[in-house]
């Protein structure tokens, strides 16, 4: 379980094609030097096992299901990614209960920067998930817990504020960047309630 609360940027060091599956090889920014093997850290929002650790930095493993769904498949050395390692019973939660299970990966419509150099920002997303999304709640957006400012049938928008431009990979932006996205696991459970169940959890509001 995480916050949505990234703690530091990461350099992928190595992208590496181990029978199918992707293993990354990835250096925080600032180091986790308390880091050990076997614990949960969200690469762009992605939850991964950590399967070896040095100071300096970590390797994951990213399985094909995870690839499908994730953008982690166009990662390449060179790239940068956000990172957070699991929370702690005892920590604040600054965002909002992100499990690490990424829905959909989805592209960046349109930026605009606004006042106070923040950036507006709309991405395009399958009508599918439509009945998830409301105005000002949540969204995990590459590991990162965001408010929705609007929502469409098939678009969202939402607004980075300076730090946040700064302190994650949102600097890296483009138009038709890929991006990974958790939707709100309690909008999640109750789509799926309504739906009765069976593992139906998306419904449109039109079904």
């Amino acid at each position: 379980m995480f916050g949505g609360i990234v703690e530091t940027v990461g350099l992928v060091k190595q992208a590496e094609d181990v029978q199918g599956n992707l293993q990354l090889t990835i250096a925080p920014k600032t180091p986790f030097t308390d880091g050990v093997i076997g614990e949960s850290v969200a690469v762009n929002g992605v939850c991964l096992t950590v399967i070896a650790f040095t100071e300096q930095d970590f390797c994951v493993t990213a399985v094909p299901e995870t690839l499908r769904l994730t953008n982690l498949s166009i990662l390449q050395e060179g790239a940068h990614v956000n990172l957070e390692r699991a929370l702690r019973l005892s920590d604040r939660i600054g965002g909002h209960y992100v499990q690490g299970h990424v829905d959909c990966s989805v592209a960046i419509k349109d930026m605009t920067t606004v006042a106070d150099n923040t950036l507006l920002v709309t991405f395009s997303y399958p009508a599918e998930y439509s009945n998830l999304l409301v105005k000002k709640g949540y969204i995990t957006i590459d590991g990162m817990s965001i408010t929705l400012v609007d929502v469409a049938i098939d678009t969202f928008t939402v607004t980075f504020i300076p730090h946040t431009r700064l302190a994650t990979i949102v600097q890296y932006y483009q138009p038709r960047t890929q991006v990974n996205v958790e939707f709100d696991i309690l909008g999640k459970y109750i789509s799926n309630y309504l739906n009765g169940g069976a593992g139906k959890t998306y419904v449109t509001p039109f079904s």
